[in-house]
């Protein structure tokens, strides 16, 4: 039962680690292809707008396709990217190398859920997610270390070449391995209009939190970028409503346990989605270490993550989805926050430990949540969600660090003359904290036993005696 999450699991890393692995890589790149770092940094802006152009699309084409042959084609598209971006010259051929990646990248995601959900019996998902959670976890962390290490004792090309073999092994796995999950296809016509307003929407979002987070044009660019997707975002559920047959059905979030966890689920990642972009920065710019050094420091968080594979079927059988959730929210949002109290002088196993339960929360969390998107899913809108669950968790991510980012500024500028000090980044981490914490609230409000046939938790009902008769 485990092979079939594991190859998922495989190519999402793959797909995961590359869209943070080229952070520490940039100044190489740029130097190589004769552009400005802070101008290179369109790359990793071009991904994650592909991302959001192409993920609402990921759902329709499972079902006219098939969703086998999708995730194949996305991960041979995603491999012949990164083969365009090792050969790029100059700065227009890495930024549309690296939107072509982005493309891959879009399908893989959604559609591995959707084939892990089409597969797997409802009271085995928790445990199947929890293989496939791993890599969403490790790949940020893992990403930036790797990314130097390669850089600094080979070349940056190698970055992007370890692709091609993993992609490779990943096709003839999924070929051999993978069923045909697909229960006939499904001929209804594209929504154009809703695919454009969509795009429009959700790239413009991200674009303008990544403009916020990483300026490298006018601030005020991400700004107005974020007003524009704003308002197609408005226009496209005026027209959700209309059509017969819209991209993304937002009459989904009328599932109370679908409705819970992407709202939940989103305010939580946004923690996660900072984690990688404030922990690296504090290490090396407050901390003095290397980035190598730093790189190492924060993998301790990935050992979290797969250590808690271990127990985390338990924990959802015993205690039930929304107790738990509240619970992991809670203790995870903490550990968010403890990050604001270290300072260099910490001894470094007091912050590695602190890492590596932080790390292990985050993944108890996110594999109940990936289940309960399903709970009350059925599989005629199977693959709408697994596409609405992918948007969110992009856009919430790429929030984490506008957020991050933007405290950063806004401390430096008004206590520091704009000067980075280690105060700035404790405050960023309490507010990131005090953000996500908010999660908590969609899940207080579910019954203890939602979601059950999923996690196989039951409530014990409580037998009143009967009343006596003369």
């Amino acid at each position: 039962m485990r092979i079939i999450p594991l190859i998922l699991a495989v190519a999402l890393f793959m797909e995961n680690m590359d869209s943070t692995v080229i952070a520490t890589s940039l100044p190489a790149i740029a130097a190589d292809i004769g552009a400005e770092p802070i101008s290179l940094k369109l790359a990793l802006t071009a991904y994650f707008v592909a991302l959001a152009i192409f993920i609402p699309l990921s759902g329709w084409m499972a079902d006219r396709f098939g969703a086998k042959n999708v995730f194949r084609a996305a991960i041979v598209v995603f491999m012949v990217g990164s083969i365009c971006c090792a050969f790029s010259d100059s700065l227009l051929t890495f930024v549309l190398s690296r939107f072509l990646q982005g493309i891959g990248g879009s399908m893989m995601t959604p559609i591995a859920r959707l084939v892990l959900v089409r597969s797997t019996k409802r009271s085995e998902l928790v445990s199947a997610m929890a293989w496939l959670t791993v890599p969403a976890l490790i790949g940020p962390i893992s990403g930036p270390p790797l990314g130097g290490f390669l850089t600094t004792f080979y070349s940056w090309h190698w970055i992007f070449w370890i692709n091609v073999p993993i992609g490779l092994i990943g096709l003839v796995l999924i070929s051999k391995f993978l069923p045909d999950v697909d229960r006939g296809r499904n001929e209804r016509p594209i929504d154009f209009p809703g695919l454009f307003l969509s795009g429009v929407t959700f790239a413009g979002v991200l674009f303008g939190f990544s403009v916020i987070s990483l300026p490298a044009i006018p601030v005020y660019v991400g700004y107005l970028s974020i007003i524009i997707g704003a308002v197609t975002g408005v226009l496209y559920l005026r027209h959700a409503r209309r059509a017969q047959y819209p991209i993304l059905d937002p009459s989904l979030f009328r599932l109370p346990l679908f409705r819970s966890a992407i709202i939940g689920g989103s305010l939580f990642r946004i923690g996660l989605g900072a984690f990688p972009f404030l922990m690296p920065l504090m290490l090396q710019l407050a901390f003095g270490l290397s980035p190598f050094e730093s790189g190492l420091t924060t993998f301790i968080a990935a050992f979290g993550a797969i250590v808690s594979k271990l127990g985390v079927r338990w924990l959802y059988r015993a205690f039930g989805f929304p107790r738990t959730l509240v619970l992991l929210a809670l203790v995870g949002c903490v550990f968010l926050a403890i990050n604001g109290f270290f300072m260099p002088e910490t001894p470094h196993w007091l912050l590695m430990a602190a890492l590596f339960v932080g790390g292990l929360t985050r993944s108890f969390f996110f594999t109940g949540l990936n289940a309960l998107v399903f709970a009350d899913i059925d599989e005629q809108h199977a693959s709408q969600a697994t596409a609405i669950n992918a948007v969110a968790q992009q856009l919430s991510v790429a929030a984490g660090v506008a957020v991050a980012g933007g405290t950063l500024e806004f401390t430096s500028n008004l206590l520091h003359g704009g000067e980075l000090t280690l105060s700035d980044f404790h405050i960023a981490w309490f507010v990131v904290a005090l953000v996500a914490i908010l999660s908590a609230l969609p899940f207080f409000r579910l019954p203890p036993d939602a979601g059950a046939d999923v996690s196989g938790h039951r409530v014990k009902s409580i037998t009143r005696p009967e009343p006596a008769t003369a």
